[in-house]
């Protein structure tokens, strides 16, 4: 897809999910990997309002060559990015039920659908908690990403990617319906998918 294309794509999906309240006011960052560097919703911006003239553009040794000044968690995306060849874009969100959930001593989200696993994977690990905007936490979230396709930012939000811009959109989508089934079950005694029923979603889907 050409870069402009591209642009346009990030500027739908932001606005979708803004529109549906998957974020709010100027919470969460979006970034898609260009054969020449990286594509990146600029700082202090909402997803609602996003420009496609003025997303910033990153060179691939992660230094800003175009557009608006890049969000101030580059580090995160690079993280993931870095991490996993395969991912062709990274969500993160401040989504209201999978922020609850990283909220939560036990910041579990159990496999409950088919859908879940296929988008999001066997495992989501949670990255302890850092002040937002903390490089430091890049580390903790690249050794993650090498195992996972998402992850939890303690009392923070979600963090994932896709192959493409729509499926790390779909995934991030995903992730936050399951952390809303799984606060309205907690108290219940809900049927897991068996590890059997895991693996074989993940070995037919990849």
């Amino acid at each position: 897809m050409r870069e402009e294309d591209q642009r346009q794509l990030l500027v739908s999906l932001g606005a979708s999910l803004f529109a549906r309240g998957f974020s709010v006011g100027s919470a969460g960052n979006i970034s898609v990997r260009l054969p020449d560097g990286y594509l990146m919703t600029p700082t202090n911006s909402s997803l609602g309002r996003l420009e496609a003239a003025r997303i910033s553009k990153l060179d691939l040794e992660w230094r800003h060559v175009g557009g608006d000044k890049p969000t101030k968690e580059v580090f995160l995306h690079r993280a993931f990015l870095d991490a996993r060849p395969d991912a062709g874009a990274v969500v993160h969100l401040h989504s209201t039920h999978a922020t609850a959930i990283s909220c939560l001593e036990e910041a579990v989200i159990p496999p409950l659908t088919p859908y879940f696993v296929m988008r999001v994977g066997r495992r989501l690990p949670l990255i302890p908690y850092y002040r937002p905007g903390d490089a430091a936490m890049e580390p903790a979230i690249h050794a993650a990403a090498r195992e996972a396709k998402a992850v939890l930012l303690a009392n923070h939000g979600p963090v994932i990617c896709g192959p493409t811009l729509t499926d790390a959109v779909n995934a991030a989508e995903e992730l936050e319906e399951a952390a809303r089934l799984a606060l309205m079950l907690r108290s219940l005694n809900p049927r897991l998918l068996t590890p059997a029923q895991v693996d074989d979603l993940l070995n037919t889907f990849g």
